[in-house]
């Protein structure tokens, strides 16, 4: 009787989690000349022309009041851990390939942006 609590209860938990999101969050500062409009730009070109075929979606979040106003915060939405790393292998092996558009926009990224910290979440919805 025990086990099949057990079971079931690891069940509910499993299925509870089926609908998390993975965020991929990244801290970003503007390099001089760029601007935040300027690296939207990119980030809709990056969801537009690459992101979208592998269920990834990118926002940018500026902070209003914080402890930190030079940076923000790129937010990337994928349905699940694994759709993020089927999307993160197909970038970084792109990125082999000069001509390839992953290597462009990441180019583009690295002209108006520096990057300081890179974290993944589990995202909990009550929907």
């Amino acid at each position: 009787m025990k086990k099949m609590l057990v079971v079931a209860l690891a069940l509910t938990f499993t299925a509870s989690l089926a609908g998390v999101d993975h965020l991929d969050v990244i801290e970003i500062s503007l390099k001089e000349g760029c601007t935040i409009k300027d690296y939207l730009a990119i980030t809709k070109d990056f969801n537009d022309n690459w992101a979208k075929q592998y269920g990834y979606k990118a926002e940018l979040v500026v902070p209003i009041q914080s402890h930190k106003l030079d940076s923000f915060f790129w937010v990337g939405r994928s349905t699940d851990t694994a759709t993020f790393g089927k999307a993160w292998d197909a970038w970084r092996d792109e990125l082999g390939d000069p001509n390839s558009m992953a290597s462009k926009l990441s180019a583009r990224f690295g002209e108006c942006g520096t990057l300081h910290a890179r974290r993944g979440h589990d995202a909990y919805s009550t929907d």
